[in-house]
């Protein structure tokens, strides 16, 4: 009998648009034969099930369901597609969990956590990761740039603490653009981080639960034609994303064993993708992001067809690992 999926999309982020990209990627790419796949649209006005031909249906939150025609449809697994909050922090997560419903992302509090990049920081250092030097900061926090720019360097970023496709990021080069910047974060985020500038070569890589095992997929190599790497370079081609990355042996499994060890430190399941800043050959931890994009052209996908992996068997997989849990 096939199996319900509630394939969940939108948010409450600036990254709506892009989550519901990636999730009619999933809708599109997901076994038909297998699975009977539904749009979910979770937006801050409305829950609601959009059918083939854009007609809405409300979602019941006391048990995530939907009425069709007369037919209630419950679900087996739901397909976290959610960018940015409710889905990448797991707030709704905690609410699948409640009504007993499974669903393809780690738990919520592994969610919660990876999805502050200070605490991650915090949680990874503590285990020896290397990571850059930082300055974090709450809204309404007295700051001295200077002391600031004393502790990171210049140049340094400046980043919102739980936004994701560095939106509110600045890269900043003088003391007088700090505050600015500081301003910039804090319209995505109360909270913010200031790091230090790692100059080396950035690669982001992907762990995944496969098959019942943890698997690093082939390495990307970013080059930005920006600054950094920003919205513009993430989404709209302003950079090269090299897949298999040109890196040596040595450094290639230096970024495997540790993007492997920082999955399993922080207990994840499910799908992530990290970036990494390689410094003298020592691959530095930026962040992780447990819900990364899902179209044809992002990086995991990008990443699991160089490991052999189809769309619809990378999407398969998690639904079955969920399913499994």
């Amino acid at each position: 009998m096939k199996k319900n999926i509630a394939i969940i999309m939108g948010g409450y982020s600036s990254e709506v648009g892009i989550s519901l990209k990636s999730g009619n990627v999933v809708y599109k790419h997901l076994n038909k034969e297998k699975y009977n796949p539904y749009k979910i649209h979770i937006l801050k006005d409305k829950w609601v099930l959009v059918d083939d031909d854009e007609i809405e249906y409300p979602i019941n939150k006391h048990d995530f369901s939907a009425e069709i025609k007369g037919a209630k449809i419950t679900f087996d697994v739901v397909f976290n597609a959610i960018h940015g909050t409710p889905g990448e922090n797991g707030v709704i997560l905690a609410y699948f969990d409640l009504i007993g419903l499974k669903h393809t992302s780690a738990p919520f509090y592994q969610m919660a956590l990876t999805f502050n990049k200070r605490d991650t920081l915090s949680v990874v250092k503590e285990y020896g990761i290397p990571a850059a030097t930082s300055v974090y900061l709450n809204k309404g926090d007295k700051i001295s740039t200077s002391a600031i720019i004393e502790k990171v360097g210049l140049p340094c970023f400046v980043k919102p603490n739980g936004a994701g496709s560095s939106f509110g990021i600045s890269k900043v080069y003088t003391q007088e653009e700090l505050i600015p910047a500081i301003n910039k974060a804090y319209e995505e985020d109360s909270e913010i981080l200031i790091e230090s500038f790692l100059d080396g070569t950035e690669v982001s890589v992907g762990v995944i639960q496969y098959k019942g095992e943890t698997k690093v997929l082939p390495i990307t190599e970013i080059v930005s034609d920006n600054d950094f790497f920003d919205y513009k370079a993430k989404y709209e081609g302003e950079s090269q994303e090299i897949t298999p990355a040109r890196l040596t042996k040595e450094q290639e499994v230096k970024v495997n064993d540790i993007a492997k060890r920082v999955y399993e430190i922080l207990n994840m399941s499910g799908f992530s993708r990290s970036e990494y800043i390689l410094v003298n050959d020592e691959p530095h931890f930026l962040e992780m992001n447990t819900v990364p994009g899902l179209t044809e052209a992002s990086i995991l996908p990008q990443q699991a067809n160089h490991a052999n992996i189809s769309l619809t068997e990378l999407f398969g997989n998690a639904i079955e690992m969920a399913l499994n849990n």
